[in-house]
């Protein structure tokens, strides 16, 4: 099967169906003048008669004979059709040289070669297309799929079947296209050489050089042998040697011979163009006979005469077994549809040849009209004897007087006399135009339907032009097809072009009507009997006198002579209605100038006139243009009974056109009397007409009054004109105006008859204001002026005003009820059913109501759910309005969403774990968008705002340079902990934090003492005070200030204040710049408490008085001396029973707050503390405290390698080793002499007894200056003062351990380098007496500044109260915070709580 067609066929849209009633159905004429401004837009339309009109039908079945058409349904399409002209071509071409044309298949489809050849000659030729390998697209062009090979198969079909036929069209294959020479037998020989060999090669050889008959070119062959022979012997020709190649004038290869069926020349297969590989089976034919056969012009395409006669009766039973048979199916059961579908289907396909009969054209004269007619054989009973002389009777209607071919004096076959057509289906009638572009009426009267097309009048030479283009080679062999009826083209494709195509289904008993110029074709749905006629009006006749010059031009027949009907019609003047005389006049106008003009140009070339003898149409025919010359023509003598009319005069024949002799029917003197006589009738009319047509054509003010309209309807009758077109429309505006006048008056009268009614039947009492706007559009629309429109018109701007602002108001969303109340008012002046009423008192509830919704919705703090649920409420009781429903839908949409928010606002909230801050800020988001007030909702947005702020607070803390103080991490910690809200940071930073304890853990493991009431800050730091453990027991401490402190520069009092301004310092040397101070602070201070000590404790005359020991008693028994602050102490009160030697010097319980490590043991804390990255007050004190101890470290090796140890005097130390005798206490251990001691040597001994760190550095110290003394006293001072003597040297021990630290400004981190010796010396324990440990009491100025209570109200003032306990410890409490009174403090024991525990824990 071949490609089938890529979209279906899609019906065009419907003409006008046309019902009209008796009264218009009684007219022919002038109904279709009625419908003629709507039907002639689509050129076609449909009339159902009334449904009691049902004529008999007249005509004898068994009696009517006839023989069909012949109807090859894909030969009818004109594409389709020049497709199977070309393959007759390229079959005919094989045909006659001995070859079968067999089409080839391409993707299991038929290919087609006309496409095929049409595109590679679009391309520009085979040569061009194989050179530009353009066969792929040609395949894709084709709709083949690409990347199939296709291309090389459409190229080896195309090179085998099309490339030699295509070399036959253009003369290539003519095989003599050079003039040779007569002398040389080469000359003859080589370019027929050249000319093989080139169409081997498949070489286009040039043709256009002058050709040469085959016998001429054998001629001056045979002259050439023949002059050659004079040399040779003669030899008499045998007849094989007279078979010779006419190409290469040899008869050698006679096997390659071939000899020509038409003209027995013979040829060489090889040297033929293309050349032939094989000898043909069949008939072959040459070159020659080839191109005289196929140049053959075609024959104009029409149908075949069937060869059987039919009966009406036997054509039927074969038209219905042929339909029934093709579908498989009854045939009234199939569908009007799929017989159109299919039909067009078939006219498009090649390759399937259905082949049906239309009986067409069949003379009603002959064999008798569907129709009754007078006098006819038809017994016509009494009841339907009025189809005689009816109008739609197709016998009557061509006739009638309102039609002008009454004035065709010969009976016309097909236009004044009725066809019929008997079809089956699918037969068809194709695309044409009525004879002379008349009018057409087609009535069927049974059998089923016929389906039509037509397209419009003013689109018939656009219909032509599309034709032309799709298929110009019909059209070259044949300009005047569209007249043939013998063509087709689908409406889908004409549509296409822009050709617009309307169609119908014609069904028994209903008219087809087609108007002038309207092209149209159809096709039958089955076996059916229908019967048309041709018609012409009057308005046909400008049509009329335009398709005779149309035809002049096609050289075509005319059917009958338009200037003969003309003439006749002038003729008889008087019985002409004023109508048609005034048509004919302006024909006859025209008519007489074209043959004035035409014979004052023939006269002056011809010499002889004379008049026409009374010739058939036939017989005086143009033989140029075959128009009928009825007023002249012009002979010639040399050809009797030939004529042309005076437009081809140059046609005529070769003589000398002055012996032409003009022949003339009428002369012009006689014309202008007829066109007198014709314009004498019309006159009349035409001056009342054009006051007719200026009366209703007139606009505006120009319009006349009534009692215009009824003069000229009173002339009319006076002068008895024609009932035309005019003159019903005269008396039908003028009956239109009478009415509305009457309604008017009454209107504004007041008597309002209704005239309208209700679908209960019951009167309305007022008029709708549709219906008076349409009334008052009616008066306007008048064609005359009434004076009540502008009164009406009035009312109806005052009715359109009232109900502008009334719509104005309802449209308002929120309207004013003031508004609303006026316009209530103003309606009770209106006496008019004004459909606003009811809607403005109900829109009057509905403001009010949403004047609250505004309200509320204006404040959406205070808009609450409650709230919301109220308007709500009362909404529903309103009555249904846009705006109330789009504000009640906005309403509980917003309280909804506003309900779903803060459901899932308190969800979110209660969500443990807390969401992410985008889950919170996301829903936050979206409910925000909520004008309600929302208090989860709210809340939400709060603490999402907190944790936007935490998170900046967190970033900008990452951010920053320098390190975070602990204090600003763990405050951000507690912060974010209070958030709910899933914060990723606030995992890292509770794990610094957590860090950041243990590390604080882990060095307050290191340093303080069990059971210590002291924090890690005072531990580390230096003190800011040192104790006077002098003062008396009890006693009160007043604020924070000291007596000598200067007020222009702060001072540290406590490590309070030291702690929080550690905590203020914005990195660590600010930090260590404190601490450095503080130190300064501390030296200074024990400095001061060290000579006081020293001083109190000389011998004196009074040894009772002085009070030592933290239990401010006099000295008594063994006595031990701290060795920092050089006090005295009870060794009962101090003493330690774990201690039991004297290696290192003893220090008081306040002098030794700590455990002081061993620097290997606080490196790694400040290792610890560096990866921690987080500032700590612990922290920087730690690092000053190592610091502080490198730098020790570093003084004390500068001065062992620098300084020598200056000689003593020789002291004894009878003071405190004298008998008990002489005084009441001595020292158990023994203490270093500061007698003789540089200051250098000892700051450094303080500063080291200071540092919380144990060092070796300063046990070596305190060892050599304790055993200086020893050695002095034993020496009796034998030294020489000159001898240089280091203290460290007389130990024989170095400083095996320099610590060298650095701090990083920028960073804060400590790094730590340590550079060991080189030798390593081992330590030398030197024995010492035995000393007291220290022991766990607060006595200093430090402790005191810290209050140890438990609930410490931290209280603020120049003088804050203090006391002291009773108990062991000797701590400082704030009166307020302990609860003790200043009486109750001097007078009365406190002892703290902890000591009251411990108390009773060792009483048990």
């Amino acid at each position: 099967m071949s490609k089938p067609r890529p979209v279906e066929f899609k019906p065009p849209p419907e003409c006008p169906v046309f019902e009209p009633s008796w009264e218009e159905f009684r007219d022919p004429f002038a109904f279709i003048n009625k419908i003629r401004p709507i039907a002639e837009k689509t050129g076609i339309c449909k009339v159902r008669p009334p449904p009691d009109w049902q004529p008999p039908f007249a005509c004898d079945v068994d009696r009517l004979h006839f023989v069909p058409r012949i109807q090859r349904l894909n030969e009818l399409e004109a594409q389709t059709r020049v497709k199977l002209n070309f393959l007759d071509q390229i079959a005919k071409f094989w045909d006659l040289q001995g070859c079968a044309l067999k089409i080839p298949h391409v993707e299991r489809k038929i290919l087609d070669l006309y496409v095929l050849n049409k595109l590679v000659a679009d391309e520009g030729g085979f040569d061009i297309v194989c050179s530009d390998r353009r066969w792929t697209k040609i395949a894709i062009q084709m709709g083949f799929s690409p990347g199939k090979a296709v291309g090389s198969h459409l190229r080896g079909h195309y090179e085998r079947i099309l490339y030699p036929y295509n070399l036959f069209q253009s003369g290539a294959n003519l095989l003599f296209p050079l003039t040779y020479c007569i002398y040389c037998i080469y000359c003859l020989v080589e370019p027929l050489l050249y000319v093989c060999v080139s169409a081997e090669k498949e070489v286009l050889i040039p043709v256009k050089q002058e050709p040469v008959e085959v016998k001429e070119a054998v001629i001056e062959a045979e002259k050439i042998k023949s002059r050659y022979k004079k040399f040779i012997p003669p030899l008499l020709p045998s007849p094989v040697d007279l078979v010779v190649c006419l190409v290469c004038s040899n008869g050698g290869d006679e096997d390659r011979l071939l000899l020509c069926d038409g003209c027995d020349d013979s040829y060489h297969t090889f040297c033929l163009i293309p050349p032939l590989n094989t000898v043909p089976k069949g008939d072959w034919r040459c070159p020659k006979c080839l191109a005289q056969e196929c140049n053959k012009p075609h024959e104009a395409f029409g149908f075949e005469q069937a060869y059987r006669d039919y009966s009406l009766r036997a054509f039927g039973q074969m038209a219905d077994a042929f339909k029934s048979d093709y579908f498989n199916m009854p045939v009234h059961m199939v569908p009007t549809e799929l017989v159109e579908k299919e039909f067009w289907r078939l006219v498009g396909a090649i390759e399937e040849d259905v082949t049906v009969e239309y009986g067409a054209d069949i003379a009603s004269k002959e064999f008798g009209s569907g129709f009754p007619i007078p006098n006819g054989k038809f017994k016509v009973s009494a009841a339907d004897e009025k189809y005689l002389q009816c109008g739609w009777n197709l016998n009557n209607l061509a006739m009638m007087n309102p039609s002008v071919l009454t004035h065709v004096t010969a009976d016309i076959c097909g236009m004044t006399l009725p066809w019929l057509y008997v079809g089956m289906c699918f037969s068809s009638f194709c695309w044409h135009i009525e004879d002379h572009w008349s009018y057409s009426i087609n009535y069927l009267h049974w059998g089923e339907p016929k389906t039509w097309y037509g397209a419009p009048g003013f689109a018939a030479e656009q219909l032509e032009e599309v034709m032309r283009k799709l298929a110009p080679e019909l059209f070259d062999s044949q300009p005047d097809l569209l007249h043939q009826l013998v063509t087709i083209m689908n409406p889908n494709t004409l549509m296409a072009h822009g050709v617009p195509i309307y169609r119908t289904n014609q069904c028994a008993g209903e008219f087809v009507i087609t108007f002038p110029r309207a092209y149209h074709s159809g096709f039958n749905q089955g076996f059916n009997f229908a019967e048309a006629v041709n018609f012409c009006t009057v308005d046909w006749m400008p049509l009329g006198r335009q398709c005779v010059d149309h035809y002049r031009l096609l050289h075509r027949y005319n059917v009958f002579s338009h200037d003969e009907m003309v003439c006749n019609m002038a003729s008889k003047a008087e019985s002409l209605n004023v109508v048609l005389a005034s048509a004919v006049y302006k024909d006859f106008v025209a008519m007489i100038h074209e043959e004035q003009e035409m014979r004052d140009k023939v006269k002056k070339m011809v010499r002889c006139e004379a008049k026409y003898d009374n010739l058939q149409d036939d017989e005086r025919q143009c033989s140029k243009c075959r128009t009928t010359c009825y007023l002249s023509a012009v002979t010639c003598p040399c050809s009797p009974g030939v004529l042309v009319c005076l437009h081809h005069i140059s046609d005529l024949c070769s003589c000398p056109v002055s012996q032409y002799t003009l022949n003339y029917r009428y002369t012009l003197d006689e014309l202008f009397p007829m066109m007198s006589a014709v314009q004498q009738r019309a006159e009349l009319y035409d001056e009342w007409a054009s006051r007719v047509s200026q009366t209703l054509e007139a606009k505006l003010e120009k319009k006349k009054g009534l009692p215009v309209f009824r003069a000229l309807l009173s002339e009319s009758e006076s002068k008895q004109f024609p009932d035309n077109d005019l003159l019903r429309r005269l008396r039908l505006v003028t009956q239109d105006a009478e009415k509305c006048s009457s309604v008017a008056q009454q209107l504004l009268n007041g008597k309002r008859q209704t005239r309208f009614r209700c679908d209960s039947v019951r009167s309305r009492s007022h008029l709708t204001v549709e219906e008076l706007r349409s009334f008052v559009r009616q008066l306007y629309n008048l064609c005359c002026s009434l004076p009540q429109a502008p009164l009406l018109k009035d009312l109806l701007n005052r009715i359109e005003d009232f109900q502008q602002h009334s719509e104005k108001v309802l449209a308002d969303k929120v309207p004013s009820v003031g508004e609303i109340q006026d316009l209530l008012e103003v309606s009770l002046d209106f006496d008019v059913e004004l459909p606003e009423l009811p809607r403005l008192r109900e829109r009057l509830e509905q403001a009010r109501w949403l004047e609250a919704v505004q309200e509320a919705a204006s404040r959406p703090t205070n808009l609450s759910l409650e709230t919301m649920r109220r308007l709500i409420d009362q909404g529903v009781g309103l009555s249904p309005h846009p705006s109330v429903e789009k504000a009640m839908a906005c309403l509980q949409e917003q309280l909804t969403m506003a309900e779903h928010w803060e459901e899932k606002a308190s969800g979110l909230l209660r969500a443990r774990p807390p969401h992410s801050i985008q889950t919170l800020s996301a829903a936050v988001e979206k409910a925000s968008g909520i004008p309600a007030f929302l208090p989860s909702c709210l809340l939400l947005k709060d603490i999402i705002s907190r944790a936007q702020e935490w998170l900046q607070e967190a970033q900008e803390l990452q951010e920053l340079g320098c390190i975070p103080l602990v204090n600003a991490l763990s405050d951000l910690v507690l912060r974010g902990q209070t958030i709910q809200v899933h914060l990723e940071p606030l995992e890292q930073l509770e794990a610094l934090m957590e860090q950041v304890q243990e590390w604080r853990q882990s060095a307050a493991e290191t340093f303080i003492h069990k059971d210590s009431s002291l924090t890690l800050v005072e531990v580390l730091c230096p003190r800011c005070e040192v104790g006077n453990v002098g003062s008396p027991k009890r006693k009160a401490k007043k604020g924070k200030l000291c007596p000598k402190s200067n007020k222009k520069k702060p001072r540290l009092n406590a490590h309070s204040d030291v702690e929080k301004i550690l905590l203020e310092t914005k990195d660590a040397t600010s930090a260590m710049a404190t601490l450095e101070q503080l130190r300064l602070t501390e030296m200074e201070s024990f400095s001061k408490l060290r000579a006081a000590n020293e001083s109190k404790l000389l011998p004196t005359a009074d040894c009772m008085d002085l009070r030592v020991c933290s239990c401010q008693k006099a000295p008594m028994g063994a006595m031990l001396q701290c060795e920092l602050c050089r006090d005295a102490f009870h060794s009962v009160c101090v003493r330690d029973p774990s201690d039991a030697g004297e290696t290192q010097p003893w220090l008081c319980p306040q002098c030794h707050p700590s455990e002081k490590p061993p620097l290997s043991r606080v490196l790694p804390l400040l290792e610890a503390l560096q990866r921690l990255a987080v500032r700590l007050p612990e922290g920087d004190a730690l690092q000053f405290l190592v610091k502080r101890t490198v730098d020790w470290q570093n003084r004390a090796q500068q001065i062992s390698q620098v300084m020598f140890v200056p000689q003593a005097p020789c002291l004894t130390p009878e003071w405190n080793r004298t008998g008990h005798a002489h005084t009441v206490f001595y020292t158990e251990q023994r203490c270093i002499q500061l007698q003789g001691l540089s200051p250098d040597l000892e700051q450094l001994m303080v500063e080291g007894l200071l540092l919380q760190v144990s060092l070796p550095e300063v046990q070596t110290l305190y060892r050599v200056l304790l055993n200086r003394a020893n050695r002095r006293h034993t020496d009796k001072c034998a030294s020489p003062p000159h001898e240089k003597e280091t203290a460290f040297s007389s130990q024989g021990t170095n400083l095996n351990q320099i610590i060298l630290l650095s701090i990083d400004e920028s960073r804060g981190r400590l790094f730590l380098n340590q550079e060991m010796s080189k030798k390593n010396h081992p330590r030398q324990n030197a024995s010492s007496s035995p000393r007291s440990d220290s022991f766990h009491s607060d006595e200093s100025e430090e402790e005191m500044a810290t209050c140890p209570a438990e609930t410490c109200q931290l209280p603020e003032g120049d003088e804050v109260n203090w006391v002291q306990c009773d108990g062991s410890c000797n701590q400082w409490f704030h009166q307020v915070c302990v609860g003790v009174t200043a009486e109750m403090a001097e007078n009365e024991d406190y002892v703290c709580v902890t000591c009251t525990r411990n108390d009773t824990h060792s009483g048990e």
